[in-house]
This record gives C-alpha cells, sequence and structure tokens, in this order.
C-alpha cells in the first residue's frame, strides 16, 4: 500500500486493527502516528479510549493488558507504541503450549482496539511470525530511506499535496541543499508555504529567500558556470564557497558534481536524444534536459573521463590522501575547478 493510500483509508475511518509502521525513514512513521493519535478519537473520548505507551518503558503485557480492554462510550480504544523497536519482544513459540501471547492476539486481534506498532531506525524482522500475523490481520507500512534522486519528485508531491505548484529547479535546490531527511524538508517547506500563497508556484527565489541559500552562490550557479565554461562565475562561487565552508562543504560539493558530470558522460551514450527519452534516462525532470545538452557541447567523452578522476582525486585529498600537506577545503576546491575548466 502506498502513503497516500494509507493516509486515505485513515482520512476515510477505514481502520485496521493492528498497524506496524516501520522502517529507516520516521518521516511516514511520524505521519501516520500523529493522525491517529490526532484524529482516531474525539477529545471527549480520548481519556478513557487512548493509551500511549513508548517502546523503552513496556512490555508485551502491559501492551495486551491494554489491546484486550473495551472502549468506554466509544467505538474504539486506541492503543500506541512509540518508539517500539526499544520494546522488549517476547520469544515466539515454536508450538501451541509455547505460543507467544502477543502473536496470539494478533492472530485475533479486537475490532475494536487500534493497535499501533512505531518501529522506527530499522527494518522489523519479515521472517517472524508475528511480522506475518500482522501482515495477515492488520497492516505493515515500511518507511524506507528514499534515494537522492527522488527527492526532488518527493518535493514536487509534497508541494502539490498542498496546493502548491514545485518549480523544477526551486525542488532539486532543495533536494541538493537538505539532503534526504524528509521531516527536515517538510519543515522547512511548510515555513516557507506560509508566506506564500495557495495556487502559486514556488520559485527558486522563494526556496533562497525562505530557506537560506545563497541566490547567487550555490552548487547549482556553480553548474551551471561550469556548464558554460564561465570560469569567472564559476571562480566567485567558489571563492563564495571557500569563505562559507559550513553553508557549501566540500563533500556536498564534490557529490553534486561527480552526480551531475558522471550524467553528463552517459549523455553522450544515449542514442535517441529526444527530451522525453533523456529525461527518462537521465533520471532528471524535462526542464533540465536543455542544461545537459549545453554541458555535453563543452565536454566531450575523454575530457568527462579526466574530469570524473579528478573529482575523485579531491575526495581522497579531503580526507588527508596525497594532499602534500593542503586540505583547506576552499584551496582544494579552487584547485579542482580550476582543473575541471582547464
Amino acid at each position: 500500500m502506498t502513503a497516500s493510500a494509507l493516509l486515505n483509508d485513515l482520512k476515510a475511518r477505514k481502520f485496521r486493527p493492528v498497524y506496524l509502521f516501520h522502517g529507516e525513514e520516521p518521516y511516514y512513521i511520524d505521519l501516520f502516528s500523529d493522525y491517529i493519535e490526532k484524529n482516531l478519537l474525539s477529545e471527549a473520548e480520548k481519556g478513557f479510549n487512548q493509551t500511549v505507551l513508548y517502546g523503552r518503558e513496556t512490555d508485551v503485557l502491559t501492551v495486551l493488558n491494554s489491546a484486550k480492554r473495551y472502549p468506554m462510550m466509544s467505538d474504539y480504544q486506541l492503543v500506541l507504541i512509540k518508539e517500539a523497536q526499544d520494546m522488549k519482544w517476547s520469544k515466539e513459540g515454536d508450538d501451541k503450549k509455547n505460543q507467544d501471547p502477543l502473536l496470539a492476539y494478533l492472530e485475533k486481534p479486537l475490532e475494536s482496539t487500534i493497535l499501533v506498532f512505531c518501529y522506527k531506525h530499522g527494518k522489523f524482522d519479515k521472517r517472524k511470525k508475528t511480522y506475518k500475523a500482522i501482515e495477515k490481520s492488520g497492516c505493515i507500512f515500511e518507511s524506507a530511506t528514499i534515494y537522492d534522486n527522488k527527492v526532488p519528485g518527493w518535493v514536487e508531491d509534497y508541494a502539490r499535496e498542498k496546493a502548491y505548484r514545485m518549480n523544477p529547479r526551486a525542488s532539486a535546490l532543495i533536494a541538493e541543499y537538505l539532503g534526504t531527511d524528509l521531516s527536515k524538508i517538510s519543515n522547512e517547506l511548510d515555513k516557507l508555504m506560509l508566506n506564500i500563497p495557495k495556487g502559486n508556484e514556488i520559485t527558486v527565489d522563494d526556496v533562497q529567500n525562505n530557506i537560506g541559500i545563497s541566490k547567487e552562490y550555490n552548487v547549482f550557479e556553480l553548474q551551471d558556470a561550469l556548464a558554460k565554461r564561465n570560469i569567472l562565475k564559476a571562480n566567485q562561487i567558489i571563492t563564495y564557497f571557500a569563505s562559507n565552508p559550513k553553508a557549501n562543504p566540500i563533500q556536498m560539493v564534490l557529490g553534486a558534481l561527480n552526480t551531475w558530470f558522471t550524467k553528463i558522460l552517459k549523455f553522450h551514450y544515449i542514442q535517441d536524444r529526444s527530451s522525453s527519452n533523456l529525461a527518462r534516462e537521465l533520471g532528471v525532470n524535462p526542464y533540465f534536459v536543455k542544461d545537459y545538452e549545453l554541458a555535453a557541447k563543452n565536454y566531450n567523452m575523454g575530457r568527462l573521463f579526466d574530469i570524473i578522476s579528478i573529482l575523485r582525486e579531491y575526495d581522497l585529498k579531503t580526507k588527508g590522501v596525497d594532499s602534500t600537506g593542503n586540505t583547506d577545503s576552499g584551496e582544494l576546491l579552487k584547485e579542482m575547478v580550476f582543473k575541471i575548466i582547464h
């Protein structure tokens, strides 16, 4: 089940008796559990029918004692276990005599109890009988870590759900500077949206003005300068990076450039040069295809292999390998950009 489908079911009050939200990415685990905690019961019902437990402070018997109760003056009761990864889960028996009491409950849960496990920072073991019982009687959602190249699309989907449009370059800028932490990204977007009327497009200027990313000196402007072989502009940006290393860490710049130049190299191998096919093969929004076309004209395949080697060389230098004593990130960036353009 997709995240949007699950959220739609919750909003439609199509509840399952057991939920397991697990995975490396906490964003969706928090999203679903917060929604259930706030909306399953009315404020009047919560006093008698809502139990919130924390894994480190509870055990299976406490969970079961809560889950087996019947609601008072309500159709449901909620038992929510946060940080369930810290709970001491009982051992599963191999036969009926030694059967795990939690497993026995999960195989026949009360329909009037909504039991929610929030298992963060790792996957629940899918081989366990407990997992299979929840899968059969309830609902499981795995909140997997999102890949870097999927973040811009996620940003655009998030904006669309909030009734905004997102400029592709703006979503790419957010992805590059905020990484894959969806909670951080959503918080920054929510703050940004307070200053923009619904229905409007969120532009690069909006992102730069509200999220604290330099308008002229960022990794995308550096890529644009390199694509055009604009030496002056590239040096201005690198000088700014050197004076603001915390805002523009060299490893982030190296990672972004390596991805970018690798895609330019891939561009040369693609036979079908239609915009739609290039976007699909490169894994980018069609909006950016023209940027890759320009860069490919200025960097042939041989030169691109050299540049990727340069990037690897300077990645090692930032780690102190073959650095000849110079590990200053600003100076290394200046040297690297000089070698790339020349």
